[in-house]
């Protein structure tokens, strides 16, 4: 059960509806904003963050996804793991979610996939770990611009995804990520909900 109570979409500030298009939303879609809204002006911040992240991406879809599930995997956020977001679906099998598991071997990666998972690896449980050498591997595969967008994503994917992990919201996901609070749940173990 969640941690802090769930705001319903027709109390929220009326930007921050307009903002998330929280109104058409599914439960699942409107996840932690439905708690954010406790405090609307932070929430229309946070979600602006992200939003903006969003719009003005250039890495591929792909490797964002991988990214942001391995992060997930890092901070156990249950809703995290379990969505799958349609602009990525495409490209992102559940095999190849699979392989995330040990994304060093995995078969069906990219080098630039490999190293942007190293970086998020390190960046979610050792970021001191990110040393000069981290940042040249960075640079055979990424322009500055790219790593600075990567680090972005990075950011917001940690701490976002440690306030929802926090909150334990868990109640809708399906119930592969519904595990009691502090067993180890991954993003390959469930079936995931495909989200807009």
């Amino acid at each position: 059960m969640s941690r802090i109570s769930k705001i319903p979409v027709e109390q929220w500030d009326p930007e921050l509806v307009a903002m998330t298009g929280g109104d058409t939303a599914t439960d699942i879609e409107q996840g932690i904003t439905r708690m954010l809204a406790h405090c609307p002006e932070m929430a229309k911040g946070a979600i602006g963050f992200g939003a903006a992240i969003a719009m003005n991406r250039t890495l591929p879809e792909r490797l964002i996804e991988l990214v942001r599930l391995r992060v997930a995997f890092h901070n156990q956020c249950r809703s995290c793991m379990a969505i799958r977001y349609s602009s990525a679906a495409a490209d992102v099998t559940e095999q190849l979610v699979c392989s995330l598991e040990q994304p060093r071997e995995a078969a069906g990666l990219t080098e630039s996939e490999r190293v942007a998972l190293d970086l998020a690896d390190r960046f979610a449980t050792d970021h001191l770990s990110i040393t000069d050498e981290r940042f040249a591997a960075l640079r055979e595969h990424f322009s500055e611009a790219q790593t600075m967008e990567l680090l972005l994503h990075l950011a917001l994917y940690v701490g976002m995804g440690r306030l929802a992990a926090t909150l334990d919201m868990t109640e809708e996901l399906p119930a592969g990520f519904r595990a009691p609070y502090g067993d180890i749940v991954t993003p390959w173990a469930g079936r995931p909900v495909n989200v807009r």
